[in-house]
């Protein structure tokens, strides 16, 4: 789809006037969340592959330039540049799924200075909503545990069917072992999950020919036991486990969604167990994130899976990341803005990870020891990369996120997190000299 006109108004403006003066050199822009971000100790970059396939798409269509005519605000000649319009530019990026922190670059994009302005917006849009979702998937992961089963059930909370369909995306990248949007599960490969709602239990006579009819008609059923009681919801599930596995077939899950769920998890297990079905296994859900999931695990409750929806798509105790795109050098050279507190660093930088996730910003001419994390994946507006291998991504991304040291995996609420980022001699050197 042609991404031109996703831009906020003001860039379309600054465009203009850049055209008219010949302000069109090459320019970079960094993207970088600012510090501090309250209860992240760390973050987890998202939203790179679906930003380069944007970029690619970028153009303005014959609709969107007789739109912009009809504002009054912009030349016919400036119109008919726009009309020829591509992104040729230039993005170093970290790895999608890498852990990052606040304070540093975590993309690059150097571009003539026009289609540099103009892709903020798409940039921002993208990478912020991304790399919140899956910063808080990666946390919810670490509450569950590595043995746990976590499913996205967020679309029906979230801010719109785009926001659904990144939601879906950055949590899968973050770990998390499906989706319940199907729509995701096509464009992204995600595998799918579902039960069953309660209005489905409500249209039948009662709960127990509900389940019947499910469990024939679904090769894997998943038992929603919690319309009615959840004890007696229970005691169905088992009577139709017994018809079931006279017939060679079994109940996968019953779902718990509401009440104490700690205590009737415990209470089900105990029914499941007693009846001579220890292999059913338990799915909660309701209005959970890292928090809930924590207490419930810490108070004993017994569960396979997670159902997280409303509190992972809108990061609930985050809800927006503060992601900013500076201007960092142009023709001039390197280029700083100084407001209090809002200051950006100076010039294009490389970012050296170290032993322990200690981080090193340092200027493109200095050497760094470790592991650099920006890499060239775009140039001349052509992406460099093959697109991302998510599921091989997503095994790599679970395997640092259970390994992470006790003061990143932390998921104690950090009123003023400090982060493991420092400054290069030279650059700390330049941000004095630029003061």
């Amino acid at each position: 789809m042609p991404t031109g006109l996703f831009t906020d108004l003001y860039e379309l403006t600054m465009a203009h006037s850049y055209f008219r003066r010949g302000l069109n050199q090459t320019a970079t822009f960094a993207y970088f969340v600012r510090a501090p971000v309250p209860n992240r100790r760390f973050l987890l970059f998202a939203g790179l592959d679906p930003l380069l396939t944007a970029l690619q798409d970028f153009r303005f269509t014959e609709e969107d330039l007789a739109y912009l005519d009809s504002l009054g605000l912009f030349a016919q000649d400036f119109l008919d540049f726009l009309g020829k319009l591509r992104f040729t530019g230039e993005i170093w990026a970290m790895e999608e799924g890498e852990i990052c922190f606040p304070g540093e670059p975590l993309l690059l994009l150097t571009a003539p200075r026009i289609e540099a302005q103009l892709v903020e917006t798409l940039t921002l849009n993208i990478l912020n909503y991304e790399t919140l979702v899956a910063s808080k998937a990666a946390r919810i992961l670490l509450a569950a545990g590595p043995e746990a089963v976590v499913v996205d059930f967020s679309p029906r909370r979230d801010h719109g069917q785009e926001a659904a369909l990144h939601a879906a995306r950055a949590s899968f990248l973050a770990g998390f072992h499906a989706t319940s949007n199907t729509l995701a599960g096509r464009l992204y490969g995600i595998p799918v999950a579902g039960t069953m709602a309660h209005s489905y239990v409500m249209s039948f006579p009662d709960e127990l020919s509900a389940f019947r009819a499910f469990a024939e008609d679904h090769p894997r059923p998943v038992l929603l036991i919690d319309t009615y009681d959840p004890i007696q919801g229970a005691r169905n599930a088992v009577r139709v486990a017994q018809e079931l596995w006279a017939k060679g077939k079994e109940i996968v899950a019953v779902r718990l969604d509401s009440g104490d769920l700690t205590a009737l998890s415990q209470e089900v297990r105990r029914i499941l167990d007693e009846a001579g079905f220890p292999n059913i296994k338990i799915f909660v859900s309701g209005d959970l994130d890292e928090y809930r999931i924590r207490e419930f695990r810490e108070r004993g409750g017994v569960a396979w899976g997670y159902g997280v929806g409303t509190r992972l798509g809108v990061s609930w105790d985050v809800p927006a990341l503060g992601g900013v795109y500076k201007l960092v050098e142009d023709e001039k050279g390197p280029r700083m803005k100084t407001s209090p507190g809002k200051i950006s660093l100076p010039g294009k930088c490389q970012v050296w990870r170290q032993e322990g996730f200690q981080d090193l910003v340092a200027l493109d001419e200095e050497t760094g020891e470790g592991r650099p994390l920006l890499r060239r994946v775009m140039a001349g507006g052509e992406r460099l990369t093959p697109e991302l291998d998510l599921s091989r991504r997503r095994e790599e991304v679970r395997q640092v996120l259970f390994a992470l040291p006790p003061t990143l995996a932390d998921l104690t609420p950090a009123e003023a997190p400090s982060y493991p980022v420092e400054y290069s001699p030279g650059l700390r050197h330049l941000v004095t000299a630029r003061r």
